[in-house]
């Protein structure tokens, strides 16, 4: 919508022809969204080699799971110097990879030209037109310039940075975060709880960031910090819902079979801990959250668990 309304011809890849048969008729998406008017210079294909041939800029947003089978089958028709911009948030299972290495494995004749977007953006909000800001990194300065030209407008700003691994660590993690802040919300547990969760869950995802090479100060930035208190916080967050049905006694399987949309924060949890257990990072929250997602451990034992954990410096 954004960069149609600035001019640009714009082509969306649907995987199903009948989704896409509709937006071109209707010129609205009748399963995501459904209310948001799209311009008619926006087109719809379910073939993805038409989407990506001769392409100058590429905007991957499948779920993250979906990111190496999509683009495997894409790959053989991206045009030489196109730029691939990421905004799929969350970390491969089994691999530890970013989405953004998976393309780079994927297409490695792209390069540097990878980029990454993350932010504090709940897409209904976009669609409505009301203001947003998120991040903007790719290790080539140049190319995050780049990007950050052809997709910033007065309403959706973005700001530059060369810290990928810092940028796709926050928009990833947060989500687990959210969860868990999801239970303890659906516990009733209150809003002092859920502070200090939104709190420590940023010091471990920095902890976590920091062994892997990112810069600290991102995650005080609008992929640290912005995303992770609009995910815990708004009611739009799939995430936070999620955990919210859980804490409230749920099945994660029930939850999950009333969802249309992906909480990428169900599948992160798990690459987050085998991360904290390759790289020896303490990550109580997120341990917890595993435990209560994968082990059936009962969300009132995660609590007690967080709760009764030794004293120590808040500097740790």
């Amino acid at each position: 919508m954004l960069l149609a309304e600035q001019g640009c011809r714009v082509e969306i890849w649907a995987r199903d022809p009948k989704l896409a048969q509709a937006i071109n008729e209707q010129h609205r998406n009748p399963r995501y969204l459904q209310d948001c008017k799209l311009s008619e210079s926006i087109r719809a294909t379910s073939s993805i080699a038409e989407a990506v041939s001769g392409k100058e800029v590429l905007i991957s947003v499948v779920p993250s799971h979906a990111v190496r089978k999509v683009w495997s089958a894409a790959a053989a028709h991206i045009q030489p110097g196109a730029l691939i911009v990421s905004a799929s948030k969350g970390i491969e299972v089994g691999t530890g990879m970013a989405t953004s290495q998976i393309l780079q494995e994927i297409a490695p004749a792209q390069g540097e030209r990878v980029v990454v977007l993350s932010g504090p953006s709940f897409a209904h909000e976009i669609a409505e037109r009301r203001p947003t800001g998120v991040s903007i990194a790719c290790a080539n300065e140049n190319y995050a310039i780049a990007a950050q030209s052809i997709l910033s407008s007065p309403l959706f700003r973005c700001y530059s940075t060369t810290d990928v691994i810092g940028v796709e660590l926050g928009g990833a993690l947060k989500n687990v975060i959210a969860l868990a802040v999801g239970v303890v919300d659906g516990m009733g547990l209150g809003l002092n709880a859920r502070a200090t969760l939104i709190t420590r869950g940023l010091a471990e995802i920095t902890r976590l960031g920091v062994k892997l090479g990112a810069n600290p100060l991102t995650f005080q930035g609008l992929s640290g910090l912005g995303d992770l208190v609009l995910t815990c916080t708004g009611d739009l967050s799939r995430n936070r819902r999620v955990g919210i049905e859980i804490g409230r006694g749920r099945s994660l399987e029930s939850v999950l079979g009333d969802m249309t949309q992906v909480a990428e924060g169900v599948r992160t949890t798990r690459s987050a801990w085998e991360l904290a257990q390759l790289h020896d990072v303490d990550m109580p929250i997120t341990e917890q959250a595993y435990r209560v997602l994968y082990e059936g451990l009962d969300p009132a034992q995660a609590m007690v668990a967080l709760t009764h954990r030794q004293l120590r410096s808040e500097s740790e």
